[in-house]
């Protein structure tokens, strides 16, 4: 059973909200009270998730955001701001990962795409986050990081790096921002069946037997579970707790 939140009044910024992890968050936060801004690169995907939830009753707004394009962040959480009059809470989820590679065959085109999506993106929203949270004196920014970014993996230099970069950058923020009301954590999932994930199998990058049985709990995590995780660092159940980077992970990496 998930416990339950109310963030009834207050406000949600997620990127990468059309499917997987994105999308089970802005709706946990909806189903939480909270009118939330699902932001996604994918026009159709965004517009319809966020019709699903509208349809259910719940204020959300949808906009179509490339978080490699600093002008369409600012803009997109301007917007959130002069909707809905304010921002409490964002998640930046947005995130690819890259066929696996050998370290010394990655091209720098690989390389850059990725850092500009997996770091350059959060970094990006956090900072425009960080403006309209920093005005009001409150807010709290759960950033995705993955167990990528606690442990190495052969093939994945590059993705790793990013989601490394993910945690300095979400600890460094926390010292920053503590003081003036501002929450930054990060939060580190395991392999969670999402979309992505699918095509990863499917491709034959993963297996997913060894998945499952690659950590203490003998299963692939879920797109809802993470988005708990999320929740509960946006809330006052986690009032003293910044500056983290939270596995949810199923015991990886307790190895």
């Amino acid at each position: 059973m998930n416990p339950a939140y109310d963030f009834t009044g207050q406000v949600a910024f997620v990127t990468g909200a059309s499917s997987g992890m994105g999308l089970a968050t802005a709706r946990a936060f909806a189903e939480a009270g909270a009118a939330v801004d699902l932001a996604d690169i994918n026009e159709d995907a965004v517009h319809a998730a966020a019709k699903q939830l509208a349809d259910d009753g719940h204020q959300v707004l949808a906009l179509v955001c490339n978080v490699t394009d600093e002008d369409q962040v600012a803009a997109a959480v301007d917007r959130t701001v002069e909707e809905f009059g304010r921002l409490d809470m964002a998640y930046n989820n947005a995130g690819i990962m890259p066929p696996p590679t050998d370290a010394a065959d990655e091209s720098a085109e690989q390389f850059d795409r990725v850092q500009n999506i997996n770091l350059r993106g959060i970094w990006v929203a956090m900072k425009h986050e960080l403006r309209h949270m920093r005005a009001q004196g409150h807010g709290a920014i759960v950033n995705c990081s993955s167990l990528g970014g606690l442990v190495g993996n052969p093939g994945r230099a590059a993705y790793h790096a990013t989601k490394h970069g993910v945690i300095g950058l979400t600890k460094s923020a926390a010292l920053e921002y503590g003081a003036r009301g501002v929450r930054i954590n990060a939060v580190c999932p395991g392999t969670i069946a999402t979309p992505m994930v699918d095509a990863m199998i499917d491709g034959g990058e993963l297996d997913r037997a060894q998945a499952e049985t690659g950590q203490a709990i003998d299963r692939l995590g879920t797109a809802d579970e993470i988005a708990q995780a999320v929740l509960w660092l946006c809330s006052g159940g986690a009032s003293y707790v910044t500056g983290i980077a939270l596995p949810v992970d199923g015991g990886y990496t307790a190895q």
